[in-house]
């Protein structure tokens, strides 16, 4: 290719280094066939958990193959706990959950958690699983797993 002026050949020598940078954020930004991948933040169940559990229903109904984990910490692993109900409705929590669980979402308590408010993971319902940190957690999924992000 034989350029006529110095500038004409900038632009094109610009041009392929702005398309050679960004080719490979095209490249990832194609659908790759691969389920879409969703971690939900609670942190505190009496806000969000009924909220919460609902969205999720209504993300698996839209999208039955999305991969969903729920990642819970401070006050949001109460919705975990044997037992717990939403406050304002009085709905327990643990059926929602295992409706969920059968639908392939996963519930995760942060074990720091459990170590400031004195609680052992026996008080929880079957379908709870541990994790050593609720944050660290929810950044890796984001960072290294490429889970999108939702906190109802």
């Amino acid at each position: 290719m034989i350029f006529n002026n110095k500038i004409t050949a900038g632009v094109f020598l610009a041009f392929t280094l702005l398309l050679t940078a960004f080719l490979p954020q095209l490249s990832f930004a194609q659908n790759t066939g691969a389920p879409t991948q969703v971690v939900y933040h609670v942190d505190d169940a009496e806000t969000q958990g009924l909220k919460a559990l609902r969205n999720i229903r209504n993300h698996l109904d839209t999208a039955p193959s999305t991969k969903i984990i729920v990642v819970t910490h401070a006050n949001g692993v109460d919705i975990l706990m044997e037992g717990a109900k939403d406050k304002k409705n009085n709905v327990e929590y643990a059926s929602l959950v295992s409706a969920l669980k059968s639908r392939g979402v996963r519930f995760e308590v942060c074990e720091i958690t459990l170590k400031n408010r004195n609680l052992k993971k026996d008080q929880f319902i079957l379908d709870a699983e541990f994790t050593p940190s609720g944050v660290v957690r929810i950044a890796d999924l984001q960072a290294k797993d490429h889970f999108a992000y939702i906190k109802p």
